[in-house]
């Protein structure tokens, strides 16, 4: 799932052409794993799985956990400073594909994979004085700004995320 490819649809091999955003892969995923349970289309089932998965490997940061930004897909520097930075809507993205994956398939791992995402999540995001979610925070999880709101941090992916979340247990 590149952000950025030729007219043909190859890849651009400089920083933008290798860049992978896991929130937009993972928000993806879960957008073709609905579509493939309202259509019963067990093909979109297996391709919105194959995203996850190759962007669950890439996007988890296995040694401070969260979702990172951006990454490179030959693993090679990224031109953003904010790369390795964990934002709100990336992780809410994953609580809903790896909660629908598991409910489609029954596998285990993406119990595991929704396990270790809410609880990443849940522990740094909110803020336990003033409520609702920072949105910013540093690769380790300390907020990197205070702020809750602006330009693009509205109030969208955390309802939306606990609404379908919550559809689904149903």
């Amino acid at each position: 799932m590149m952000e950025v490819v030729a007219p043909d649809g190859t890849l651009l091999d400089h920083f933008e052409g290798r860049t992978l955003n896991p929130g937009h892969a993972l928000e993806c995923a879960w957008f073709i794993l609905h579509e493939g349970r309202w259509r019963s289309e067990k093909s979109y089932i297996r391709l919105g799985l194959q995203i996850l998965d190759a962007m669950w490997e890439r996007g988890w940061d296995k040694e401070h956990g969260g979702i990172f930004y951006f990454r490179d897909v030959f693993h090679k520097p990224v031109q953003e400073y904010w790369h390795d930075m964990k934002f709100w809507w990336p992780h809410n993205e994953a609580l809903i594909a790896t909660q629908l994956a598991w409910h489609l398939t029954a596998d285990v791992k993406y119990a595991r994979w929704h396990q270790l995402v809410h609880e990443w999540s849940f522990q740094h995001f909110p803020d336990p004085q003033h409520g609702e979610w920072f949105g910013y925070l540093h690769r380790d999880g300390s907020p990197s700004v205070t702020l809750k709101g602006n330009m693009w941090k509205g109030p969208f992916h955390l309802p939306r995320m606990l609404w379908y979340c919550g559809k689904l247990l149903e």
